[in-house]
């Protein structure tokens, strides 16, 4: 079945309970991806700070970096599994159910984290134990935000889709922030010996509370409206990814390459930076998270701000002067990043996180989502999606600090951030305007 054919429109009706619907399909895809966040990101400090004396206590301190940065990339090695599992299912049985089983799965693995043994209590089954559950994050992460992108879209009106999706980018910064706010938090509290002792685990373990809250608010969203009548219509893609790599693959593309900046620098910024500003300037870790905070703060003032922009101007001129920001902001960035005190490397973290990767990332749940047809957009939001994040968000930390290690110096990785901008910006340079299409 081809589904590339035009169908009927099928936008959500704007009316009392249909706003009421969406709402609830905003907040419990927001909450779904602040814990998504999260646990990458409580994983992501962790890895920066402490896990390279914790589970690699006896390699060096560079390589002991690298290997806690390995296993973080591990997890976005099975994003893509998990995606095109969880995609398949949702586009065929519904976005509902799925949501609610990626949630569970990755708070069970988060917490579970934070109860692993260290290499000193079992040797290398630690470590081993660590990717294990690492896997399972990834695995159940790759289905989630693009369901939650999904169903917000297919709950909402054309003209606000940017601004409602906007909040899951929000989602993002709120696990970045709640996660560097409590690791802020438990290291002033803590000695630098109780840290690594066992405060490093309170922020896995604090997860179960999000999932309580995040079953409880799912558990009460309705199915979409456009998934149902696709349904009734029995329009259902028997294969969903199959049908996407055969009449969908540009736009497939078109997502890939958007994704190495919104995913591949942002993780450059929010955790490389960290181990960097810690290891290499000797700044408090507890101040570099107060700068790292201090970001994410405006970056959620930013981004709806963006996004509504781009429900009135379209999704390309906001996404590409957020690329085009990143690429013109990389070494005057990283130039700040070196000066070593808390001001410029607030500054810097701004520059990149709030405004460069704030403005693009503001469109995208929009964009990706309105590229496809309802049949196969879990699917192919999914596919493209989780592809990108294994080639940007799991190697670029691991990269950034092999570039440093080899070269000494962070040029390089700027000129790493400058190349997956330019990237990202041809390819939606050369997509479809999507503001105001119906979906499908």
């Amino acid at each position: 079945m081809a589904t590339s054919s035009p169908a009927e429109i099928r936008d959500p009706v704007t009316t009392g309970s249909q706003s009421k619907e969406t709402r609830k399909a905003i907040v419990a895809g927001t909450v779904g991806s602040v814990l998504e966040w999260y646990d990458y990101f409580a994983y992501g400090t962790a890895a920066s700070l402490v896990f390279g004396s914790v589970f690699f206590p006896n390699s060096s301190p560079s390589n002991g970096t690298l290997a806690s940065f390995a296993t973080f990339g591990v997890g976005f090695a099975a994003r893509p599994i998990g995606g095109f599992v969880f995609s398949h299912f949702g586009d065929r049985l519904g976005r509902k159910t799925i949501l609610v089983i990626t949630l569970l799965m990755m708070g069970v693995a988060t917490a579970l984290i934070g109860a692993l043994p260290t290499y000193a209590a079992i040797g290398w089954c630690a470590p081993l134990l660590l990717v294990v559950l690492r896997l399972v994050q990834g695995f159940a992460a790759g289905g989630e935000l693009g369901g939650a992108i999904v169903l917000a879209v297919e709950h909402t009106t054309k003209d606000r889709r940017a601004y409602n999706t906007s909040f899951m980018a929000c989602g993002v910064v709120g696990g970045l922030l709640l996660s560097s706010g409590v690791y802020t938090l438990i290291t002033y509290l803590t000695t630098d010996a109780q840290f690594k002792a066992w405060g490093w685990r309170l922020p896995f373990l604090l997860s179960v509370v999000l999932v309580a809250v995040g079953m409880v608010i799912r558990a009460r969203v309705t199915e979409s409206p456009v998934f149902e009548e696709a349904q009734e219509a029995r329009e259902q893609a028997r294969m969903p990814i199959a049908e996407v790599l055969r009449y969908h693959w540009k736009s497939v593309l078109v997502v890939l390459g958007a994704r190495l900046v919104d995913n591949g620098v942002f993780f450059v910024y929010a955790t490389y930076l960290l181990s960097y500003s810690t290891q290499d300037l000797d700044m408090d870790s507890t101040t570099a998270l107060i700068c790292l905070s201090i970001s994410c703060v405006v970056a959620l003032l930013l981004i709806p701000r963006f996004a509504t922009l781009s429900d009135r101007i379209g999704r390309k001129p906001v996404f590409l002067f957020g690329a085009g920001f990143s690429v013109v902001a990389a070494f005057p960035l990283f130039g700040l990043v070196r000066v070593g005190s808390p001001v410029p490397f607030t500054i810097a973290l701004i520059l990149g996180i709030s405004i460069g990767w704030g403005a693009l990332t503001s469109v995208v749940g929009a964009l990706f989502a309105e590229l496809f047809p309802t049949p196969v957009r879990y699917s192919g939001i999914t596919l493209g999606r989780e592809i990108g994040s294994v080639f940007a968000g799991g190697l670029s930390p691991y990269i950034a600090a092999a570039l440093y290690s080899s070269y000494h110096s962070v040029w390089p990785i700027a000129l790493f951030a400058v190349g997956l901008s330019v990237i990202s910006f041809v390819a939606v340079a050369v997509g479809p305007e999507t503001r105001g299409r119906v979906l499908e």
